[in-house]
């Protein structure tokens, strides 16, 4: 066996700069693959995440610019299966230049637990910190902030400044830049006590979403702020609604791209074991059987094809890395990688393409007639 992968070393070193073209070939076929297929697996993965989630987003049908009113808390609070219940006001908010915007939003202290699973750090200090503000580790990165850090943001949405001290970091959420502050210092700054933009509502049972739903919608039907409500997997989805085209389009040329390589991998292949005629009718002519003939030319295909595989798969989780590095170059893809099942399936398709470019020139040299092959070579 060690004698047998020497020999497929020995000979794919022979040819070294064809070997190497061969793997870059596959591996930038693959890499291709592995990041376009990425993409939607990642966003089922998301949709999968907040399938079970228990909260609700209750907004108004007019959008953004119009407000809830503030006695919609204890309304909804009093619905069957509503456990929490989040004023969110949409502040808005630039750092430093007109360019450094991101999302800022205020909620009630109290309620800040309704994102716990968030990864949510500095919880006790926002408590007690009336200035105080939870900051994605997204924008924590790309500004250089560090907890315990006071920053000033003036207002998009509303025309005056807020100073905040940063108490601690968000890990994930619904945007990859984002900060929470505390909605009694933004009334306190704003003079306009009683506005909300949309309240987020936690439920006992991920199965009585729905009716909530409904019975939120139900309860301020014909109002003057009628509301739209859907669960936070709706939310999620109708953000990923926007990418579904392009995923879709992913897919498709993740496929092309791999077979496109496929062909050109076996027809080197075949070109390879033409040039090599007669050194294999030598070979069956010393006595090697077809089948180990036919390993071995097929082994070297095999090898050579997941090197490349292998490459374009560390390169695609390299570049994702590098990416993550700043969070809004990936949008709502902030936490995309390359999943372990991608990564399986990006090296069996390599296996693959190695096997099928190279087992049929192969088979049919290995059964050639020795006499037959030699008087072919010129």
């Amino acid at each position: 066996m060690t004698q047998f992968i020497l020999l497929v070393f020995k000979n794919l070193s022979r040819s070294k700069r064809r070997t190497v073209l061969t793997v870059l070939s596959i591996a930038v076929s693959l890499f291709i693959f592995a990041v376009l297929v990425s993409l939607p697996t990642f966003a089922n993965q998301m949709l999968a995440d907040t399938a079970s989630s228990v909260r609700i987003i209750s907004r108004t049908k007019m959008g953004f610019g119009y407000p809830l009113p503030e006695a919609y808390k204890l309304k909804i609070a009093t619905i069957p299966h509503v456990v929490a219940v989040a004023p969110l006001v949409i502040y808005g908010g630039i750092y430093h230049e007109a360019s450094d915007q991101f999302p800022s939003v205020a909620t009630e202290a109290e309620e800040i637990d309704m994102w716990s699973d968030w990864g949510l750090t500095g919880v006790d200090q926002f408590k007690k910190i009336k200035s105080a503000c939870l900051v994605a580790q997204g924008t924590m990165r790309r500004f250089n902030l560090y907890v315990g850090q006071q920053i000033e943001l003036r207002g998009t949405v509303y025309p005056f400044n807020v100073t905040l001290t940063i108490v601690g970091t968000i890990a994930k959420g619904p945007v990859p830049s984002f900060l929470i502050f505390r909605r009694d210092y933004f009334e306190e700054a704003a003079g306009k006590p009683g506005i909300a933009h949309e309240f987020w509502v936690r439920v006992d049972d991920s199965r009585v979403v729905p009716e909530v739903c409904a019975a939120i919608d139900s309860q301020f039907a014909n109002s003057s702020a009628e509301t739209r409500s859907a669960s936070e997997a709706a939310a999620v989805g109708s953000i990923l609604a926007r990418y579904r085209i392009f995923m879709k389009l992913a897919e498709c040329l993740g496929l092309v791209v791999v077979v496109a390589i496929g062909l050109v991998a076996a027809n080197t292949a075949a070109m390879s074991i033409r040039e090599r005629r007669s050194e294999i009718a030598v070979m069956r002519s010393m006595g090697f059987p077809s089948r180990v003939i036919l390993s071995l030319l097929v082994g070297e295909s095999l090898i050579v094809a997941l090197s490349g595989g292998a490459i374009g798969c560390a390169v695609a989780f390299g570049l994702f890395k590098m990416f993550a590095l700043n969070a809004d170059a990936l949008g709502p893809f902030v936490s995309l990688h390359v999943p372990p099942f991608v990564l399986a399936e990006t090296l069996g398709v390599a296996a693959l393409m190695g096997v099928f470019s190279a087992y049929v020139p192969a088979r049919a040299a290995a059964r050639r007639s020795i006499v037959e092959t030699l008087r072919l070579v010129d």
